[in-house]
């Protein structure tokens, strides 16, 4: 019997030799040269499990079917008339500058890399409260154990009997094919260990699941060892009647790659028979397309891209504007002089348009390619240079003012209308507060002159971390503002009134001189309040609280809005800086006056670029390329 099933096995395995040799070696290095067709035992071997978990749908070759922005650009007017203001709301009343206007304060709370340093900080803290644990406890013992449990795979290639033995040394697990597999693939082994592994398993069972070949395709793509990922496409297009998302990206990502790209189109366009492609799908064919001057078919495929709602990737704007200048050298006629200067010129300024409707900012890496082509331009003399602005919002390179930070009226009350519906007004907000509350406060700030100031009382208590200090600090910075000439509404909680060690009776009375205060119900929460009376009391109005309020901008229902009230914000909040002393000045971490976005005037381009990875998706970019041309 035995010798039967061995009969069998090499019956199946003889359409793969070009795949699989017997030898002792148990590898053999894949022939490029296919018959255009598989035989029947070669779809035998190949079988698909009846729960294999590629983690993707499925592409039925038999089936058939199936960013909005703030445009326009701030002049220095309403900058100027915003900085008139607060500089007349001081000086009016004989006090010194607004703090958060000063040269000399910290960065913002929203510069980039700033959350990072803050994680840092806090790490660097508890470092020895870890070192403490791991010497009274070590590691915790599930860990070690699943630690204990790691496939470990061979530096060579093995022998079927040398697989089973390290089989049989593990237990003989169930999914030691996938297990090991994925482990070559994190180890990022060599490709003849893999094919070893796959030897062995066909000699073992008879048969290739559909899932570990995947893991294998998974490694050769990884591994850019794209003539053997050709092999395993014809296999699997011979062997299953379907592929599965995963399979179909990957070998788009592959054949993209090299000189077979045109065939990845066409495996695009079976996959949109069943659903939509990833932006990284289209993405790779559009790379491979300007790589080969195809650029009618780049544009047509970005243009789907983009019609689908997908948001491109980065790598993606970098080969077009790479492609596209590729493409102009080596034509070099009038008529390819004529397409650059028009069509593609238009084309690609409208991909730096698209950055500045949807806030996005390139990495330095294509900020670069940018900039070299616009410096590549025929007739056209453009200069790039890295370079940064000044804290009024000027490039520091060709002195041109940077967009305001504020918002003009029209946007202002587009904001307003938004945040008071989906916000103040939303379905959830009343598992804040209550309808009698929200009127009440409602009634109470129309009573009022408008605030300069609005205050989140808890937020700014809870600066240090001494709880008996909570009404000290909030009365520090109350004391700040007040002292500024500025009307400060400050936002609290019943339980601040009674007298205890962190709320002195005092100090309490002193902040109700110094302000005006609404003091909500315990279970109430602070922030639509907050918004409330900061809009409501008009553009100048900012807002003092450590909150990003990313609950609250997510709650607004499209992009344009968000990008909006993140400009609001970035324009408005107000940060205490470090911690709150006495004999200490209160402090706050700066408000830039310019908005950083992609913009443009005349014979400027200016972009703010990604310079480190550390930058959080509510940081903003420090750094700019400014592109100035000379007529």
């Amino acid at each position: 019997m035995g010798s039967t099933w061995i009969l069998k096995v090499r019956i199946c395995l003889k359409p793969f030799k070009p795949l699989f040799y017997q030898g002792s070696s148990a590898f053999y290095t894949l022939n490029t040269s296919k018959s255009s067709q598989l035989p029947f035992s070669a779809r035998f071997l190949c079988t698909r499990d009846s729960n294999p978990n590629p983690g993707g749908r499925q592409t039925d070759r038999g089936n058939s079917g199936h960013t909005d922005g703030q445009g326009g650009v701030n002049n220095s007017t309403n900058r100027r008339r915003e900085e008139e203001l607060w500089d007349g709301a001081v000086k009016g009343r004989g006090k010194s500058s607004p703090l958060w206007q000063r040269p000399s304060s910290p960065k913002s709370v929203f510069a980039a890399g700033t959350a990072k340093r803050m994680a840092e900080m806090l790490k660097r803290k508890t470092s020895q409260v870890s070192q403490d644990e791991e010497q009274d406890g070590g590691k915790p013992e599930g860990r070690t154990r699943r630690g204990a449990a790691k496939v470990q795979p061979p530096d060579r290639p093995l022998s079927a009997a040398e697989w089973r033995t390290l089989k049989e040394s593990l237990g003989n697990p169930q999914r030691f094919d996938i297990q090991m597999m994925c482990a070559l693939f994190t180890s990022e082994t060599q490709l003849d260990i893999a094919k070893s592994l796959l030897t062995f398993v066909a000699m073992e069972t008879g048969t290739l699941s559909y899932e570990l070949l995947l893991r294998y395709l998974t490694l050769c793509v990884s591994g850019g060892h794209d003539a053997e990922v050709f092999d395993v496409y014809d296999i699997m297009r011979g062997s299953f009647p379907s592929l599965d998302t995963g399979a179909s990206s990957l070998f788009i990502k592959s054949f993209s790659r090299t000189e077979r790209w045109r065939e990845a189109v066409g495996i695009l366009r079976e996959v949109k028979k069943v659903f939509t492609p990833s932006a990284r799908n289209y993405g790779d064919i559009i790379a491979a397309a300007m790589l080969n001057g195809d650029t009618t078919t780049a544009w047509a495929l970005y243009g789907e891209l983009i019609e689908n709602g997908l948001s491109p990737h980065q790598e993606t704007w970098d080969a077009m504007f790479k492609g596209v200048r590729k493409t102009e050298e080596e034509m070099g006629e009038e008529e390819a002089e004529a397409m650059s200067q028009s069509e593609h010129q238009e084309r690609l300024l409208g991909i730096l348009l698209y950055m500045r409707n949807n806030q996005i900012y390139p990495q330095h890496s294509l900020a670069g390619s940018i900039k070299t082509w616009f410096e590549s331009l025929m007739g056209q003399r453009w200069t790039g240079s890295w370079t940064g602005a000044t804290p009024k919002g000027v490039c520091r390179c060709c002195g041109s003012e940077l967009e305001s930070i504020q918002l003009t009226a029209e946007e202002y009350q587009q904001l307003k209308d938004r945040v008071m519906t989906d916000i103040i007004q939303g379905r959830d907000v009343f598992n804040k507060t209550t309808p009698e509350e929200l009127e009440r406060f409602k009634a109470f700030v129309e009573r009022k002159p408008a605030f300069d100031v609005v205050v989140d009382g808890l937020n700014v208590a809870n600066i240090n971390k001494d709880k008996s200090r909570q009404s000290e600090s909030l009365l520090a910075v109350v004391s700040e503002l007040e002292g500024q000439g500025l009307t400060v509404l400050v936002l609290g909680r019943k339980h601040m009134l009674r007298p205890s060690r962190s709320w002195e009776r005092n100090n309490m009375k002193l902040i109700q001189q110094k302000a005006h205060c609404f003091f909500t119900e315990n279970i109430s929460e602070d922030d639509p309040f907050l918004l409330y009376a900061t809009l409501h009391s008009g553009n100048h109005c900012r807002f003092v609280s450590r909150d990003l309020m990313r609950d609250h901008k997510a709650c607004l229902p499209d992009g344009a809005t968000r990008r909006l009230f993140f400009k609001w914000q970035r324009g408005h909040q107000l940060v205490v800086d470090g911690y709150v002393a006495a004999g200490r000045r209160v402090r706050f971490q700066s408000i830039t006056s310019y908005d950083t976005i992609v913009q443009t005037s005349a014979d400027s381009w200016h972009l703010p670029y990604d310079d480190t990875e550390d930058r959080s998706t509510y940081e903003v970019p420090q750094r700019w390329l400014c592109l100035a041309t000379k007529h």
